[in-house]
């Protein structure tokens, strides 16, 4: 269920925001440590494993912020990316790259979250233009897509019923 206790646009991002991230925690909870490291696509690098899906998602989740912080001339270096052996430790992490948000966040009002022109949009490293709300809705479908392939692996290794 949806939690509704942010006010005004960027309350609603981020109340979405916590709840994408909160299903992805929630299906990941579960995992055995031999689970969560097995190689289930040995030719893709961001995502041969779930682990490997759950660094790749709280990198990225630290990247859109720190592209919205520097639009406020605020430079931050994301944490480096860190292979877990064990799911409770990117639940922790994930709660960790919410909270950076959150703080982000905090400079921002509902007027600067939507602009049209490309003057107050983030070029992204793949070329993509955003504006600070496009960009975390993107990141907010990023862990949407992200945990439905988790749930596809979790069916590749005979983890869940179809």
């Amino acid at each position: 269920m949806q939690r509704l206790t942010r006010k005004g646009a960027k309350g609603a991002l981020l109340d979405v925001y916590e709840d994408a991230i909160a299903a992805l925690q929630e299906s990941i909870a579960d995992l055995s440590n031999d689970d969560l490291v097995a190689v289930v696509l040995p030719d893709e690098a961001d995502c041969s494993s779930i682990q490997t899906i759950l660094t790749h998602v709280v990198s990225s989740s630290y990247s859109y912020a720190v592209y919205i912080h520097e639009l406020k001339g605020r430079s931050y270096t994301r944490p480096e990316e860190k292979l877990r052996t064990r799911a409770v430790d990117y639940v922790q992490d994930l709660k960790d790259a919410f909270l950076f948000n959150l703080n982000v966040f905090r400079e921002f009002d509902d007027s600067e979250l939507e602009h049209f022109d490309a003057s107050g949009k983030i070029m992204t490293g793949w070329a993509q233009l955003y504006d600070i709300e496009q960009l975390t809705e993107h990141a907010i479908v990023h862990v949407l897509r992200h945990k439905r392939q988790i749930e596809k692996f979790k069916l590749l290794l005979n983890l869940t019923e179809q």
